[in-house]
């Protein structure tokens, strides 16, 4: 069972759009925090709170080697994400099913 913290911390990282696009590049792999902070024209201290937050929710992991911080996505967390996100995906289609039926049953019995 995921913790509520957990996801709060993780829908807080995911809640904004620079740590968001830092997610994604990480997806193609490792980068360093300079990297990951060149397409935003921010400073290293910027970059490094965004990465901070990601580290928190468990979406990244940081590794410094020598001068060099080198993070990669840590994919565990966005599994939990989306197995909460599973659970109203499953509600919904059972109602949408329900109402489904509704509609055919109602059709079939005004002909």
């Amino acid at each position: 069972m995921v913790s509520e913290q957990h996801l709060d911390a993780v829908f807080h990282a995911l809640s904004d759009p620079t740590r968001r696009a830092m997610l994604r590049a990480l997806a193609g792999g490792e980068h360093n925090i300079g990297e990951l902070a060149q397409p935003f024209d921010m400073s290293f201290p910027a970059a490094s709170k965004h990465v901070r937050v990601l580290e928190q929710a468990g979406l990244v992991r940081r590794e410094v080697r020598g001068r060099s911080h080198i993070c990669r996505l840590a994919p565990e967390a966005l599994a939990d994400a989306s197995g909460w996100f599973a659970f109203y995906e499953q509600f919904w289609t059972e109602r949408f099913d329900a109402l489904d039926a509704l509609f055919r049953q109602s059709k079939g019995s005004s002909q």
